[in-house]
């Protein structure tokens, strides 16, 4: 696993050994970021349930501001912060142990809005579609955002939610890629 692009580009990354986790392999993450934009200007990243960190950092060293990375999961904690410091500037990145729902209580009242949401819960939770009204109800998604949704195959996510259309669709092997969108792009 590493970092494909951009001012980090060809770093190599830590993984989650013997977690029970799914992290991104590096050609689902290639692909996901040509879909969505190869390069960003500025704009705040959310991921959502971040494991290693690698799509926040992936986006990071594309060109994103800022980004907020949640895991509950202990060791994912440890992962991410040492994956961000392998980029050598954790004054970019936001990172927070615990329940999904309180820290975006905590963000909500920040009155943060993100350009560029991350959102790929474990298969077995699939919490996407009420994560991303929870946003949509609470403002948390900016004017112009894209919303990357990583699921099984088998998994059909709604055509919309709220004011957000799927933007983009990819099958990738056993996973499927849905990208909601909400502005023009």
């Amino acid at each position: 696993m590493r970092i494909i692009a951009g001012e980090y580009g060809g770093r190599p990354l830590h993984g989650l050994v013997g977690q029970d986790t799914r992290p991104t392999s590096d050609n689902i993450k290639e692909t996901m970021f040509n879909l969505i934009g190869p390069y960003f200007e500025g704009g705040v990243v959310l991921d959502l349930y971040a494991g290693t960190g690698a799509l926040a950092i992936e986006a990071i060293s594309r060109g994103a501001a800022e980004a907020y990375l949640i895991d509950q999961n202990a060791v994912a904690f440890e992962t991410i912060n040492k994956n961000i410091e392998i980029t050598k500037a954790p004054e970019k990145f936001n990172v927070f142990k615990g329940n999904a729902a309180n820290h975006l209580m905590m963000l909500m009242h920040k009155q943060l809005q993100f350009n560029l949401i991350f959102l790929d819960p474990p298969y077995k939770e699939q919490t996407i579609v009420s994560d991303i009204e929870w946003l949509l109800e609470h403002e948390m998604v900016a004017e112009r955002a894209l919303i990357t949704c990583e699921t099984h195959s088998s998994v059909e996510l709604p055509e919309e939610i709220g004011d957000l259309t799927v933007y983009k669709k990819r099958h990738c092997g056993k996973t499927l890629l849905t990208i909601y969108s909400r502005g023009e792009f």
